[in-house]
């Protein structure tokens, strides 16, 4: 019997999609149930998983708030100063640019990236150490500056890192907007600062709301940066998540705090995508 032709876009949009479900259900709703299934176990007496049924865990993620609260702060606090420095960087290569130098520039901006982060927290541990600026600063006669396993070489090393992810989606928001309205705002009086609360920035914000949600999602789980930059005195989810695998061995807290912290990222991301849809007035708004 001959297939509908309804019937031969679904089996073909089935097709195209399988492969992708198939990675999505193995390596991350398959890992994830196992998670959950840790979450609710014993911690055996050698370590590991041990098959239990309780919700004591959760009950003791409280031992664990010097974690959750410096990510909790410093995580949206690093996302802001990245949009801050972000926003005019993505700002001159969308709008003021010359056009046959632009792919230069955005090309420049992704470069980092083809260096591993390892590698330049690393760079940035040498420049804030005792060595680095510290060292410079002495000779100046300014004396016991500290910079180095601070907050604030956290957060430097924070928008180091993903101010690219900031940039790209603004710059996209930006590059496809209406010049037109640019200049019709001009010709009818309006002054720049005007212009731009009026008209860029409110048909960016989509773009701003992207990254803004991608970097603080990715800096929910960040490891690398506050253990090298924060030298263990700036403590994050992360941090706590590998002690407890690794090193404690006790995979059921382990696995209560990273369920707790998925639940947290799919907050922020329904948070996100509800702002950018009412700001858009439409529900075609992609955040990650």
């Amino acid at each position: 019997m001959a297939l509908t032709m309804d019937t031969r876009k679904r089996l073909v949009t089935a097709a195209l999609v399988a492969p992708a479900a198939m990675w999505l259900l193995v390596f991350l709703v398959l890992p994830f149930m196992a998670i959950v299934v840790f979450s609710v176990g014993e911690r055996a007496p050698e370590g590991g998983y041990q098959a239990a049924f309780t919700f004591a865990q959760f009950a003791n993620l409280a031992s664990r708030a010097a974690a959750f609260r410096n990510t909790m702060l410093i995580a949206p606090l690093g996302a802001f100063l990245c949009l801050l420095v972000a926003y005019p960087v993505a700002y001159y290569l969308a709008i003021k640019a010359n056009p046959q130098y632009r792919l230069v520039l955005v090309s420049l901006v992704v470069v980092p990236f083809w260096t591993s982060l390892l590698v330049r927290t690393y760079a940035w541990m040498y420049i804030l150490g005792s060595r680095g600026l510290p060292n410079l600063l002495s000779m100046i006669g300014i004396e016991d500056v500290r910079l180095l396993n601070t907050p604030g070489a956290v957060l430097l090393g924070i928008v180091y890192g993903y101010l690219p992810l900031m940039i790209m989606p603004i710059y996209v928001s930006l590059e496809k907007l209406d010049r037109r309205l640019l200049e019709a705002s001009a010709d009818l009086g309006a002054k720049p600062v005007s212009t731009f609360f009026g008209i860029t920035l409110p048909l960016s914000l989509p773009g701003v709301m992207t990254g803004v949600a991608l970097v603080t999602i990715l800096l929910l789980g960040e490891y690398l940066i506050p253990q090298l930059l924060g030298g263990g005195k700036v403590f994050f989810i992360g941090n706590a998540l590998v002690d407890l695998f690794l090193q404690s061995r006790n995979w059921p807290f382990g696995s209560a705090i990273a369920v707790t912290l998925v639940v947290v990222v799919v907050i922020v991301l329904t948070v996100a995508m509800r702002i950018a849809w009412k700001i858009s007035g439409s529900k075609q708004v992609d955040l990650v």
